[in-house]
């Protein structure tokens, strides 16, 4: 996908976050007041921690605030009563967020809930921070469309699609060879099959090196994160699939790679924090400061790598599949995931049933081709029902 160099704006840059109140939400926010001469806050929006939202509003003190579960809405409006922010609930009040004159927008939703409002800041033609990788997986060749016909740019977020945009050569695309994006492993890593059987919610949302919300945690768990990730990179940098490869990297220091055809291998690499490449994304094309601890090889003393195990980690194989077959095929998986997520932190099912579930999710769905984002919303909400079904079978009603 091309990248269009766009000046950077002279202070402040007006920004909008979608999903102010999760993990990338907060570590933003972080980077704002550390930062208040270089930024003005236009709308920050939230799902249902109201407590937090307000919270946060009082502090930076935005034009507009929406939370989109409406029942949510009078608790809002009594907690920001007299401070002269408007506030506004529903679906519909998170994408008038992002359709707010901001210069950046960080698109911090988690899910396919995320799709409709960065679409709304792309259709701007929006700088956007992309933290949510579902946009992509839900609705890739539509997305890139519309970034290029909007004239918008895309800057992204998660730590190893920013990684390797920091070191793509994008005026010579020939010269690349391949794209390898690094993984945790997650917490179970060095399970095997028998332990991870046992797995509960609390010990797959614990990641032993970053700091995420649970829904993430337990992908990166499964490691449905990478496979979803592989999705993202094959339509942020136009790579096709077969020249994606993911690398095992428990120390979560490199971030991610691309090699090149005379053999150079360029890296970024930095502590697991997320602040990185939120502020990265926030300054581009230039940088700030940002207070997260410096990286310090020789204390690491050593870094070690490992090919993934497909078999015990099967969701990699699901997205390399769904990204191969196209279509209807990534959304479903995408769909079928979040269902099926939701109802292992639930303790409907166990953790091995996560991948089991998405893969009869995909096989009992009649595929089809996506020509609209209607088609989209279409497939995503019937896959989410075949789901939904299947996991009511297998928890048992």
């Amino acid at each position: 996908m091309a990248v269009t160099v766009q000046d950077a704006a002279s202070a402040p840059r007006t920004v909008t976050i979608l999903g102010s109140t999760g993990s990338v939400g907060c570590s933003t926010i972080d980077l704002l007041q550390r930062n208040p001469d270089g930024f003005v806050v236009e709308a920050i929006t939230a799902r249902r921690n109201v407590e937090l939202l307000v919270q946060q509003a009082k502090q930076l003190q935005p034009r507009f605030v929406a939370v989109s579960e409406d029942v949510h809405y009078k608790a809002l409006k009594d907690g920001l009563s007299g401070t002269g922010i408007e506030v506004a609930a529903g679906a519909e009040a998170v994408v008038a967020a992002a359709r707010r004159p901001a210069d950046f927008v960080m698109a911090a939703i988690v899910g396919a809930a995320g799709l409709e409002p960065t679409l709304a800041a792309v259709n701007r033609g929006a700088m956007v921070g992309l933290a949510n990788k579902e946009c992509l997986v839900c609705a890739g060749s539509f997305m890139v469309a519309e970034i290029k016909r909007n004239g918008a740019v895309l800057l992204p977020v998660d730590s190893e699609h920013n990684a390797i945009f920091q070191v793509f050569d994008f005026d010579r695309r020939e010269a690349i060879d391949k794209l390898v994006l690094t993984a945790s492993g997650g917490p179970f890593r060095t399970f095997e099959l028998e332990e991870m059987r046992a797995v509960t919610p609390a010990q797959a949302v614990a990641h032993p090196n970053w700091d995420m919300g649970a829904k993430i945690s337990v992908d990166s768990a499964t490691m449905m994160n990478k496979g979803l990730e592989v999705i993202e990179a094959h339509y942020l940098f136009d790579i096709p699939e077969d020249r994606i490869e993911i690398l095992v990297h428990p120390q979560s220091v490199i971030h991610s790679m691309v090699a090149y055809v005379d053999g150079s291998v360029l890296a970024q690499l930095g502590t697991p924090d997320m602040r990185t490449p939120i502020a990265y994304a926030l300054a581009w094309p230039a940088r700030m400061k940002s207070p997260q601890d410096r990286l310090d090889l020789a204390a690491m003393k050593q870094l070690t790598f490992e090919a993934p195990d497909s078999v015990r980690f099967p969701a990699l194989r699901l997205a390399r599949e769904a990204l191969k077959n196209g279509g209807s095929a990534p959304t479903v998986l995408n769909a079928a995931n979040e269902i099926v997520v939701e109802g292992f932190l639930s303790e409907r099912v166990g953790f091995l049933e996560i991948a089991a579930i998405v893969e009869e999710t995909i096989n009992a769905f009649a595929h089809c081709a996506l020509n609209s984002i209607d088609d989209v919303r279409s497939c995503d909400g019937a896959a989410r029902e075949i789901a939904a079904e299947i996991l009511a079978t297998r928890a048992g009603g």
